[in-house]
């Protein structure tokens, strides 16, 4: 729950930051307004950390450009058209933003760029109340002119104005009303989620790009069940990766399955806990998470009623790859992101068959070589598939999983030491020691062998004189010695 003495205590510290200090100080000295603005804010008073620095100031881009010039180390405007100059500011990476007041064309979301000089007029413009909020500087006073701090408390997300004019200017913000959702774990006000509703199909205006980009961010959030399902249940989702919402199958009373879009979702969530519970600390597996949700895609096409109530889903593994890789290449995925994705939608079934029966070395090395470079991904997603209720079945499915495990790495150790040769092979232990083929042969070898994971590399002049000195000191000799 929101705190606001905590929160003021927060902005407090936000505001005396070297970057955005050496910024107001500036500004001021210029004659200029200057506030940090949306997403610092909410944050700061949410207690969450902040990695984006965003200003906006009544100052013109040339204007914004010779007040940072004397204080960064670095500058850009390539979003000068937009009013938008960057700048490196003691060792931070700060954007700031002239006043805005824009509008849209009705057939892109391209803004048509006006620029305002009111500080209100701007915030209202902005996608979200709880992303409308500046802290003025050098003052550190509130700015919050539509309620964003009552929505922080409340735990609400809400559009500045009427959510049916925001939407429709910026059909974006629909999918960002999702990754807000599960980035803050707020509910989305139910006029909000009406509007979303209405307009879902304004999205196709929208470019893939930038619609892919929404769904990496709310892929990579602690939460993204909470954004899918208003995704889904809206109907937005179906414009831009129908194969989601078409796991809702239905389930008559003769044929019974499990609920393949909660399974979805369950696996979803399991598969990110079990990325965190193994790899703590490491960034969002967005690739991972993607092969999550989409792993069962493949099932409504493949589905076939049996005699007797059995569904079966033969070859969704194989359909599901396809049907992704299409999907992913439509939202202008990058190539290696879709490689990866397919390959774990492929294989997700490969595990089961070694749950059912032993497995040969020759099977599991097939297995790992498949797997290649996504292996631990695979243990993930394949440990993360099983959301069975009957807990004997899901503990023998682990059971068998962390045997899959030992033993791959087993076998690993093995062929890395059977890897490790010796520096002379047989034909130059003979051609040096001048014996024939046989038993010497081989001693010398297990010798050389040895000295080779005793001592790590020799060199084969010193590997030389070792297998000498070794042949001199033997025992007996040998015959053709």
């Amino acid at each position: 729950m929101l705190n606001m003495a905590e929160g003021v205590v927060r902005l407090d510290a936000l505001a005396a930051a070297p970057a955005v200090a050496a910024l107001a100080e500036a500004f001021a000295a210029a004659g200029r307004e200057l506030a940090i603005v949306g997403g610092p804010v909410r944050d700061a008073l949410l207690g969450r950390d902040t990695h984006d620095l965003d200003f906006t100031t009544d100052a013109l881009p040339e204007q914004i450009l010779r007040i940072v010039t004397p204080i960064a180390t670095a500058h850009w405007d390539i979003g000068r058209e937009f009013g938008t100059i960057g700048a490196r500011v003691h060792g931070e990476q700060v954007e700031i933003t002239t006043y805005r007041a824009d509008s849209y064309d009705g057939t892109t979301r391209k803004p048509v760029v006006a620029f305002g000089d009111d500080i209100g007029g701007d915030l209202v413009r902005r996608d979200f109340t709880v992303n409308a909020m500046a802290l003025q500087l050098p003052d550190k006073r509130l700015i919050d002119p539509t309620g964003g701090v009552e929505d922080l408390v409340r735990g609400r997300l809400r559009t500045p104005i009427d959510a049916r004019v925001s939407f429709g200017d910026d059909p974006l913000r629909m999918l960002r009303a999702a990754r807000f959702a599960s980035q803050l774990g707020f509910d989305v006000d139910p006029e909000t989620v009406d509007a979303i509703e209405q307009l879902r199909e304004t999205i196709q205006i929208v470019s893939a790009e930038r619609i892919q980009g929404e769904l990496l961010r709310l892929l990579a959030t602690d939460d993204p069940g909470r954004g899918i399902r208003l995704l889904v249940d809206t109907g937005l989702m179906g414009q831009f990766l129908p194969e989601v919402p078409a796991l809702r199958l239905e389930i008559d009373e003769h044929h019974h399955h499990k609920d393949v879009y909660e399974h979805s979702l369950t696996v979803l969530r399991q598969a990110i806990d079990l990325e965190h519970a193994r790899h703590p600390g490491a960034a969002p597996d967005v690739p991972l998470r993607l092969a999550a949700l989409l792993h069962d895609i493949g099932k409504p096409s493949t589905r076939k009623l049996e005699p007797g109530g059995a569904v079966t889903f033969h070859h969704h593994d194989i359909r599901g790859a396809r049907l992704a890789r299409k999907r992913l290449r439509d939202l202008r995925f990058d190539s290696a992101t879709i490689d990866v994705v397919t390959k774990l939608i492929e294989l997700h079934l490969r595990f089961f068959g070694y749950a059912e029966g032993a497995w040969t070395d020759a099977a599991v090395r097939r297995y790992v070589r498949d797997a290649g470079g996504e292996l631990e991904r695979l243990h993930i997603l394949t440990r993360a598939d099983v959301t069975t209720r009957n807990k004997r079945k899901a503990r023998m499915l682990a059971s068998g999983y962390d045997d899959i495990e030992r033993r791959i790495a087993e076998l690993a150790a093995q062929e890395e030491l059977d890897a490790i040769r010796p520096e002379l092979d047989g034909n130059s232990i003979q051609e040096i020691l001048g014996i024939p083929p046989g038993r010497e042969v081989g001693a010398a070898y297990r010798f050389l062998l040895d000295l080779r994971l005793d001592e790590g590399v020799l060199g084969p002049e010193v590997a030389e004189q070792r297998l000498r000195a070794w042949w001199a000191a033997r025992p007996a000799a040998a015959p053709g010695r």
